[in-house]
């Protein structure tokens, strides 16, 4: 039975935008704290957001990128949408205040999503959906998170700051359609975070497998067997990056070659951002794909879940990705921090 998404009417993205805080802090700052050095680092450095960045000011930064490529006004829009698992409410939504500060209200649809580390994708399908059907021309989709993990633990090694937005419209108006979408989703307890609890905790053994792996293998398998496609098809391709081993073993494991995904590996320098790990490598590769160039996006987020999609970039792209910062841009703009200033920025020190 082919289970795969697609909309009545074709929907492609017709703006993208990513955003990344500028300070840093080493892998190595982290091991020279905790192990005094020992061990090896899963990645280089992460991405910490500043103390007057949060969830909210950094989707507004990310979808003021993605409405400069789009060359819509904010007014047209019909629906925003902000998948994120740090909002900085838990009661009142992040969307609604990114939607003021764009000048998109009153007229239009707002909603938070959470899904763990697919939010993001989770936003784009719903919007796909949105646009697909006829409801709406216009929809905006964003993935953005901030760094999280308990001090000492592996996740603060790993877990940045940043993400990703995409205005999605008519297929005829974009920079890539998006061909069709794929979900695969069970109930995986590989990574929670309860009420009231500061920081997530993961399972362990089942991080991996039966949770990362076998969830994007699944998805991104059965999306390349119902389109008819296998990795050579694809110029790109990007999973989600939770480190830098498991994205680069997925890849090989489902045929792809370290050239097909090295544009979109981002985690190495920026870290894990959940929400946006994968489509904030998606924006990476559409500041360099040319028309023709097929690419396959796969997410994950605990829980567990991915969403796979298929994309061909059009010759709408090469005209429109200049009208905005690339992604390497804010990559390339850092300011190293070391773990104390670290701690202070993100609230690790707390008297009673």
């Amino acid at each position: 039975m082919n289970n795969i998404l697609q909309p009545q009417n074709p929907v492609g993205i017709v703006g993208y935008g990513a955003y990344v805080p500028r300070y840093r802090l080493p892998a190595s700052e982290v091991s020279r704290v905790w192990t005094e050095g020992a061990g090896g680092l899963p990645i280089k450095e992460k991405a910490v957001p500043g103390k007057d960045e949060d969830v909210i000011t950094m989707s507004i930064e990310a979808a003021r990128n993605a409405l400069a490529r789009a060359r819509i006004p904010v007014t047209e829009l019909r629906a925003i949408w902000v998948g994120s698992e740090s909002h900085p409410y838990a009661v009142k939504p992040t969307s609604t205040v990114v939607a003021e500060a764009l000048g998109a209200v009153p007229h239009v649809q707002a909603a938070d999503w959470e899904f763990a580390c697919k939010a993001g994708t989770e936003a784009m399908v719903a919007a796909m959906g949105f646009v697909g059907s006829g409801m709406a021309r216009y929809a905006l989709a964003i993935g953005m998170d901030t760094a999280q993990g308990k001090p000492g633990d592996a996740l603060e090694y790993t877990a940045g700051a940043g993400g990703a937005a995409f205005v999605l419209g008519p297929a005829d108006e974009s920079l890539a359609v998006i061909e069709c979408t794929y979900s695969f989703v069970t109930d995986t307890p590989d990574f929670w975070r309860r009420a009231y609890q500061k920081y997530p905790e993961h399972g362990q053994r089942f991080t991996g497998e039966p949770a990362y792996f076998k969830h994007i293998t699944e998805a991104a398998t059965a999306l390349m067997e119902a389109t008819n496609t296998s990795p050579s098809d694809y110029r790109y391709a990007v999973f989600h990056q939770p480190n830098t081993k498991f994205p680069t073993r997925v890849a090989k494991s489902l045929g792809f070659t370290p050239e097909q995904i090295q544009t979109g590996l981002l985690v190495p320098v920026i870290g894990n951002t959940y929400s946006g790990a994968a489509i904030i490598g998606l924006t990476a590769i559409l500041d360099e794909a040319q028309p023709g160039d097929r690419i396959l996006l796969t997410s994950f987020g605990s829980g567990a879940g991915s969403d796979a999609m298929v994309l061909t970039v059009t010759q709408h792209l090469p005209a429109r990705r200049d009208l905005a910062p690339k992604t390497q841009d804010y990559i390339a703009r850092r300011t190293q921090i070391d773990y104390a200033e670290y701690a202070r920025m993100r609230g690790k020190l707390t008297m009673r």
